[in-house]
């Protein structure tokens, strides 16, 4: 189904006020979820409501938490997301980040304990709107791993995300948003929902040979998903782990900690004041004149332009505000399932889409 923005933003705020969180909470959360929807990176966005209930109706999503500082060390933070909605937890870790770095130039903060923390790019996103450089190691634990390593067959790490933003005077800031496997799970999840093969390069199958059946996932014998650039996205994913997950979280994906259905993110998140390093007006002009020396190469051919991480993003939200945000029809249902378990309605649902 096609789906305006603002009614489905409705919808999912209605879900989780009826499972039992505060609206101001649920209106955070179904706001983040949407907007990875127009942004692009399904895989992040409502497609997870069917688990985030789930995990609130076990007692795994604390849906009433907040963050809490566990140590203060001036430019050195450590919070606890004590379980809550990573999107709350997370954004109100970058705003402690983003106000602390005012004092400090620099602030490395280790947030853990979140529940899912949704598309990793939104804080990136919020530091640069803050006219702020920030760097994002993500690990995710608390239920099977779902990614081998290069060069193996079996599952060792999750899809331990990363993000980096560069803010731009005047324009919108250069994101790098992206899982450290060749696709984001969710992303396989999506195609398998809806009956579609996975790029070449993503999968393996049990014995470890290149497969685009996104089933290797779901189905038995399983499969895995496999780091993207061979060695070199093993490598950045295995610092992710190391970084998000033994440093900031002190809980990593090997097997002596717990694994459940939980879904668990932990982040070391890099804040910079650019102003920090002196030469403010010349950091702009130099981005805003890299940025611009890429625009302007000549797209080789099958490409319509070149652009900068970040562009991509926008391009898909321009589009899909005009359009709607199409949702399978598996993906849907299982929407409207976790709904009615809360409480709300298949008809609930059709009058707020109708309204």
């Amino acid at each position: 189904m096609q789906i305006q923005a603002n009614p489905l933003k409705t919808i999912v705020e209605q879900i989780f006020i009826t499972a039992g969180a505060h609206a101001d909470v649920a209106q955070e959360v179904a706001s983040h979820l949407v907007a990875a929807n127009l942004k692009g990176h399904d895989s992040h966005g409502v497609g997870m409501i069917p688990a985030y209930i789930h995990n609130i109706r076990s007692g795994l999503l604390k849906f009433d938490a907040h963050m809490c500082v566990l140590n203060d060390h001036g430019a050195v933070i450590v919070v606890d997301g004590q379980f809550g909605f990573g999107q709350v937890v997370g954004r109100e870790a970058t705003d402690l980040a983003i106000e602390r770095v005012k004092e400090t130039g620099v602030v490395c903060m280790g947030v853990r304990n979140c529940h899912h923390l949704g598309r990793i790019g939104t804080y990136a996103e919020h530091c640069a709107a803050a006219g702020l450089v920030s760097i994002h190691f993500v690990n995710v634990v608390g239920h099977a791993p779902q990614v081998s390593p290069y060069g193996g067959r079996e599952r060792r790490m999750t899809t331990n995300p990363f993000a980096c933003a560069v803010p731009r005077h005047d324009a919108p800031p250069v994101v790098l948003d992206m899982a450290t496997s060749a696709v984001a799970l969710g992303k396989v999840r999506v195609a398998y929902n809806a009956g579609k093969k996975v790029q070449s390069g993503a999968l393996v199958d049990h014995e470890g040979s290149p497969t685009t059946n996104p089933a290797v996932m779901y189905e038995e014998p399983f499969g895995a998903l496999g780091p993207f650039g061979q060695h070199k996205g093993y490598g950045l994913a295995v610092m992710c782990e190391l970084l998000g997950g033994a440093l900031a979280g002190e809980w990593t994906a090997q097997p002596e900690n717990h694994r459940s259905h939980h879904i668990v993110n932990h982040m070391l998140m890099c804040v910079l004041n650019p102003e920090a390093f002196g030469g403010l007006e010349k950091f702009n002009a130099e981005v805003t004149a890299m940025v611009d020396y890429l625009h302007n190469t000549t797209p080789a051919k099958g490409f319509d332009r070149v652009r900068v991480p970040g562009d991509p993003e926008r391009e898909s939200a321009t589009k899909r505000a005009a359009e709607g945000i199409f949702i399978d029809d598996t993906t849907w249902q299982g929407i409207v399932r976790a709904a009615d378990s809360v409480g709300v309605s298949s008809a609930e649902i059709d009058a707020l889409i109708n309204a």
